[in-house]
């Protein structure tokens, strides 16, 4: 004789059981509207320091780029047996320039006062390693030995070919590395200018600013 099982109850689904939670009026975060418009003022003041911070990181990454050209450079002379001590200064030189560029731009992103000062000295720093690179080798090529003459005293055959570029050697040694020097100076004067010039802006942010908003913008981007 069998045994019929009584019908299970049904089964009551989870979110039924589940407690209900009480309706309420949503949380408040810790900054008031006063708070948010502080900081968008503070964002607004300090436009002009961002700007130059991307101009940091613009010049930082052109400088450390040729540094690792002159030191790649330096360094297969060596490979060759010739030791390039101008283009293994100026490698080095360029690496501290750019070093600077990006130490300075962090200083700018924290709204630093010495920020400023630091990026426009290494600009003239930079100005005095070009310029005085460039016043080396016109030096070399007016008081030096002339290579292409070298040349052609030891195949007399190239000098059809290397005679006019002998002839010229010196001025267009002087020629092209005086463009580079003038150029130097008229672009590294105006970084250098650029960069002194921020001072004013960051001193009315620091003036203006509440000190918990620069607080808070300088641990935002690492204290």
């Amino acid at each position: 004789m069998s045994t019929i099982a009584p019908p299970l109850p049904p089964r009551t689904p989870p979110a039924a059981i589940a407690p209900a939670v009480p309706a309420g009026p949503p949380v408040s975060g810790p900054l008031s509207e006063a708070h948010l418009r502080e900081l968008a003022a503070a964002d607004r003041r300090g436009a002009a320091i961002r700007r130059a911070g991307g101009v940091a990181l613009f010049n930082g990454c052109a400088a450390a780029t040729f540094a690792g050209g002159c030191l790649l450079w330096a360094i297969g002379s060596l490979l060759f047996g010739e030791w390039d001590v101008p283009g293994l200064v100026v490698g080095v030189g360029l690496a501290i320039a750019a070093r600077n560029e990006f130490r300075g731009r962090r200083l700018l992103r924290r709204f630093e006062p010495r920020g400023p000062r630091l990026l426009g000295w290494n600009q003239i720093g930079l100005m005095v390693l070009v310029i005085g690179y460039c016043a080396y080798q016109v030096g070399v090529a007016v008081f030096g030995s002339n290579p292409y003459a070298e040349a052609i005293a030891t195949e007399p055959m190239l000098a059809g070919s290397l005679g006019p570029l002998g002839d010229l050697y010196k001025t267009l040694a002087i020629a092209v590395y005086g463009a580079v020097a003038v150029g130097t100076a008229l672009l590294q004067s105006l970084g250098a200018a650029y960069y002194f010039t921020r001072g004013r802006p960051m001193r009315a942010y620091l003036r203006e600013t509440p000190d918990w908003v620069v607080r808070l913008r300088r641990h935002s981007m690492g204290a």
